[in-house]
């Protein structure tokens, strides 16, 4: 039982699209199914804008999302505040990009005002693009995306590039009624597929800016991806069961309804944070920020927790990355995940704590402070 930030459980009915003999990627059938595909892309992103997919990861995803509208020695604010953050810094220096990195405590949200600092004191217009993850998925901490937009928006010149893997499909990424211009996802978080499909949305202002980007790119040539998508197509063969797969996921979504699907997302993470809690566990965000894809607990046994849950309850949790490896633990509550999962999830890490001798909490508080939340 995979209960981490990804990859997520998968349904039935996606596991047996999968299984489906392929049919050509360039034939009439498959057209018709990225057509409807495409459609219903735009329809979680809330966007009449273009959504291309990828046969890649998330990473490759914001890697193209970065490389297609900027030029070598272009400066950008890249937010950190965890693993993924510090990734996008890497890929900007890895491709000659002035970075500056806006730095906050792994487990804290970006402060929105430093960058409303730095965005009004660029007199000259320098800064070409202001990079964010939305839900930082190494700490289970949520950045205010929208407010920080707001000052971007503000500076009049630069772009938003955003990092959206675990918050798209599980919270509210409104891209057009934000002015988004580039957000990036992956297929095995909100999606409920498995690895191997990226996603980029862009808006007309990238597009603008790509006429004279100059980064080199040739996979991840988004104006081909655009060119193709127009006719329904790829420009590259694309993982044709995958599709197939996804058009069944965007399916289920869209009859349960992006209201419905955030409300679940919160109400998931509202019960795991408040099971935490009752079993006298440190949460390593504050609820204020918390992602509605992710939670951290922090705590010295992290690495035996998991192992012990794992061997006695055959759930899988996901460890803390870098400096928090072996003091923090994450539970994925993203995707297809329901009430059911997160009381097994909650009743197993009980049995697990009693294990290994954690005696300060009162057998079934964390299942009822769970079904107390989901029940509020």
């Amino acid at each position: 039982m995979l209960m981490i930030p990804g990859p997520t459980p998968v349904p039935e009915q996606v596991l047996l699209a999968l299984a489906k003999s392929p049919i050509g990627h360039r034939s009439g059938d498959f057209t018709k199914i990225m057509a409807d595909v495409t459609a219903k892309l735009k329809w979680i992103h809330q966007t009449e804008n273009d959504v291309l997919i990828l046969t890649a990861s998330g990473t490759g995803a914001m890697e193209a999302g970065i490389i297609n509208f900027l030029s070598k020695g272009d400066r950008v604010l890249v937010g950190e505040n965890g693993k993924f953050g510090e990734r996008w810094s890497e890929v900007c220096e890895a491709y000659g990009l002035d970075t500056v990195r806006v730095k906050a405590e792994w487990g804290k949200p970006l402060d929105p005002e430093v960058f409303r600092e730095k965005l009004e004191s660029d007199r000259e217009k320098s800064i070409e693009a202001v990079i964010i993850t939305h839900s930082e998925t190494s700490t289970g901490v949520v950045n205010d995306l929208e407010t920080i937009n707001r000052h971007v928006k503000a500076h009049g010149k630069a772009l938003i590039i955003v990092d959206a893997v675990t918050s798209l499909g599980a919270m509210n990424v409104p891209m057009d009624a934000w002015g988004l211009d580039v957000v990036a996802s992956g297929s095995q978080k909100g999606y409920m597929i498995p690895p191997g499909l990226g996603f980029v949305a862009v808006g007309e202002k990238a597009w603008e800016a790509y006429k004279t980007a100059n980064l080199p790119r040739y996979y991840f040539d988004l104006g081909k991806a655009r060119k193709d998508a127009k006719k329904d197509s790829t420009p590259f063969t694309t993982s044709v069961n995958m599709v197939v797969a996804l058009q069944v996921a965007l399916k289920m979504m869209e009859s349960e309804g992006l209201e419905s699907i955030f409300a679940r997302h919160l109400r998931h993470s509202q019960a795991t944070r408040a099971a935490a809690k009752a079993m006298g566990l440190s949460l390593f965000a504050e609820d204020s920020c918390a992602s509605a894809s992710i939670t951290a607990i922090a705590t010295p046994d992290a690495e035996k927790i998991r192992s012990t849950i794992k061997k006695h309850f055959d759930i899988v949790m996901a460890g803390g990355q870098d400096h928090l490896n072996g003091s923090v633990f994450r539970i994925g509550h993203l995707g297809f995940v329901s009430d059911r999962d997160i009381l097994t999830a909650v009743s197993a890490l009980e049995g697990t704590l009693k294990i290994l001798g954690h005696d300060g909490f009162t057998s079934g508080a964390g299942v009822g402070a769970a079904i107390a939340a989901l029940n509020s």
